[in-house]
């Protein structure tokens, strides 16, 4: 099995920023995690790479309806769970085969690995909330193995 490269991104709440296109350029599926803001956000990603979405609490309009609250896509030989609040978690990723859990929500980019399972929040692409960076994450999968990074977005 080759490398594959997915974009994650999440908090765009209407804005998809230049650097945020930039970011992902180049992957093989992106992933959103939610708080999209308008379906324009996905036409756009989607003239990058496929992309698996998942409704966040602010997706509330008429078009969101059809958008899942959680995904689960095999990417390789990985299984990635998508929701867009990590504290709704409501699976035991172990038991299910999942190597990573991506969420948003809380507009903090952070990777974590518990019990052998990758955790991913992004951060926010979309506006700038406090203090917090514009960020989104890059993963690596190859041979079932998944390995990430943030990339913080110059804005």
């Amino acid at each position: 099995m080759s490398v594959r490269t997915v974009g994650v991104i999440s908090d765009t709440h209407g804005l998809l920023r230049p650097q945020a296109l930039a970011a992902l350029a180049g992957v093989d599926a992106i992933v959103h995690a939610g708080d999209i803001g308008a379906p324009e956000v996905l036409s756009e990603l989607r003239r990058i790479a496929p992309v698996t979405a998942v409704r966040g609490n602010n997706d509330r309009a008429a078009w969101a309806e059809t958008i899942p609250e959680t995904a689960m896509l095999d990417v390789g030989d990985a299984r990635l769970y998508v929701l867009h609040d990590r504290q709704a978690l409501a699976i035991d990723p172990v038991e299910q085969g999942v190597a990573v859990v991506i969420s948003g929500h809380s507009h903090r980019p952070r990777l974590e690995t518990r019990d052998g399972v990758l955790f991913v929040n992004p951060g926010s692409a979309g506006p700038r909330r406090f203090s917090l960076p514009i960020a989104t994450a890059r993963l690596r999968v190859e041979h079932g193995a998944v390995t990430g990074e943030i990339v913080l977005l110059d804005v």
